[in-house]
């Protein structure tokens, strides 16, 4: 049985229905989107661009919870009952993005079946990802994670087609993402570029050859 593609969702359109409950947004690069601690009174849908989710705890230690891009929402938090946003969302690169008030997304999820199904399958594929995310945290090496987030940036594995050129991430912002040094990053970005899983073009190319490695657990990447 063939595939059901995922529905797709005509931004523009979409706002010149909601009118007055939603807008659009030009941001350069480093640009904050939302701080931690602001009012969760908004979801946003990337048009345009990068945005990297991160969080700092009391003590001050800053974590990178997700990486996002085109076609993505985020923020979605207060319509779970979070008053404050638990996090911080800026972008990597200039972005486009669009803001819809808390209150009209919520009568677009009750009103229009489309949006609605577009939503719901949002939410659940960021909630099989946090479910992955803990996994691979619990039971996979510091090498495997890196190897599945590289796949993972440059969309392996997703309904869209690959895109194996990835902008230039630091490798401090790899390594708080897997929980591990920007060291142990290091080592293993020149390993998987000396065995031919990535390489450098401006940016960080991934190839196949990664994902083949990872599904078929060769001895490249050990636990």
């Amino acid at each position: 049985m063939a595939r059901k593609s995922p529905p797709t969702f005509d931004s523009k359109a979409f706002l010149a229905r909601v009118g007055n409950g939603a807008s659009i947004g030009n941001y350069s690069a480093g640009q904050v989107v939302f701080a931690q601690g602001d009012p969760a009174d908004a979801v946003f849908y990337i048009q345009k661009g990068k945005v990297k989710i991160t969080v700092v705890s009391e003590q001050g230690k800053e974590a990178v919870v997700a990486l996002l891009g085109p076609k993505e929402f985020f923020g979605e938090g207060g319509l779970a009952g979070q008053t404050q946003r638990i996090s911080t969302a800026a972008t990597m690169s200039e972005s486009v993005i669009s803001r819809i008030e808390k209150r009209t997304i919520v009568r677009l999820i009750h009103e229009e079946p489309a949006f609605s199904e577009i939503f719901i399958a949002h939410l659940l594929g960021r909630s099989v990802r946090v479910e992955a995310d803990l996994i691979d945290q619990l039971f996979n090496s510091s090498e495997k994670r890196l190897a599945r987030l590289l796949l993972l940036l440059a969309n392996f594995g997703k309904d869209s087609e690959p895109e194996p050129m990835i902008a230039n991430i630091s490798q401090e912002t790899l390594a708080q993402m897997i929980g591990t040094t920007r060291a142990r990053v290091s080592f293993f970005m020149n390993k998987f570029r000396k065995l031919g899983f990535i390489s450098y073009n401006g940016g960080i190319e991934v190839h196949s050859s990664l994902l083949n490695a990872v599904l078929h657990d060769q001895p490249h990447i050990e636990r």
